[in-house]
């Protein structure tokens, strides 16, 4: 109990340290900023921006592998946060079809792709492969964030990935839960990842001394609430966490069902935010969430 009071206290006092447009969060922006436009040798440690699609499979919940085999050529994929793009690159080769023999002749020319990043970080293979498919069967997006495209921009997809890309990095997760619900189809899935955050079946923070957590939400009294707790609080999403429990540090990957129409996303107010590689986020319920039955 005295824990769990300090813990709040703390929570409480940093959440009014650090107010939305206050000079403290704008000095972190303007940071990432220079994070996100950062070339060559001046790219940060841990901003990674060439992972290819066997990272992809390894990463993320071992479904995703098996949800992109079995695209056809009439659905649509989006990856959030995808740098040179190399996940998609790579699904458009042969050595692909090779490694995924079941359903190959009916995903024939495969889905379409759109890569989005916030910065444009496009190779020679990118506009290489780009020149060798049908018009639009890839798509590059830049310059803009997941929130701030419509989804008629945007259109449905049945497959979402993000790597440690803006369902790491936004300022405005719930809106961004938003709009990645927006574009899905219905029963199309979205999956995800984050690193240095309390994972669901965690028993408490003390299973891990050392860390400094990336990603914390609370309710307005300071209690905490676990990210897989607010993913599953979602309408109309089936949300599976899963520890991943072989890493040194906490990690937690996603698999997100779209399973209604009436997605309604509890809001999240951004009340803590530092730069990083992905930056510290910390987020405050603007209504109280329930508590978990015992």
């Amino acid at each position: 109990m005295v824990v769990l009071l300090v813990l709040q206290t703390l929570w409480l006092e940093t959440s009014h340290s650090q107010l939305p447009g206050s000079p403290a969060i704008d000095k972190e922006v303007s940071k990432q900023e220079a994070i996100y436009q950062s070339q060559g040798e001046k790219v940060p440690e841990g901003y990674v921006i060439d992972r290819g699609l066997l990272a992809y499979a390894s990463i993320l919940s071992s479904e995703f592998d098996r949800s992109l085999a079995n695209l056809g050529p009439m659905d649509r994929w989006l990856d959030i946060g995808a740098g040179e793009g190399r996940a998609i690159l790579d699904y458009y080769t042969p050595r692909y079809d090779s490694m995924h023999l079941e359903g190959r002749e009916r995903r024939g020319k495969k889905a379409r792709a759109v890569a989005m990043s916030i910065e444009d970080r496009r190779t020679p293979r990118w506009h290489q492969t780009a020149a060798s498919l049908e018009a639009n069967q890839i798509q590059y997006l830049f310059n803009r964030r997941m929130r701030e495209y419509s989804l008629e921009e945007l259109g449905q997809f049945q497959l979402i990935s993000d790597v440690i890309g803006g369902f790491s990095y936004s300022r405005y997760l719930s809106l961004f839960m938003e709009k990645v619900l927006g574009a899905l189809e219905l029963n199309g899935r979205f999956y995800s990842i984050l690193l240095d955050v309390l994972p669901e079946n965690a028993t408490n923070r003390a299973s891990y001394p050392e860390t400094l957590f990336l990603t914390e939400i609370a309710n307005a009294d300071g209690s905490e609430v676990r990210v897989c707790s607010w993913l599953k609080s979602i309408a109309c999403v089936e949300a599976i966490c899963e520890s991943r429990l072989e890493s040194k540090r906490p990690v937690e990957i996603y698999r997100i069902r779209k399973v209604c129409d009436s997605v309604a996303v509890p809001a999240l107010d951004l009340v803590h935010y530092e730069a990083g590689t992905p930056p510290r986020r910390r987020f405050q319920l603007g209504n109280p969430m329930p508590a978990s039955p015992k």
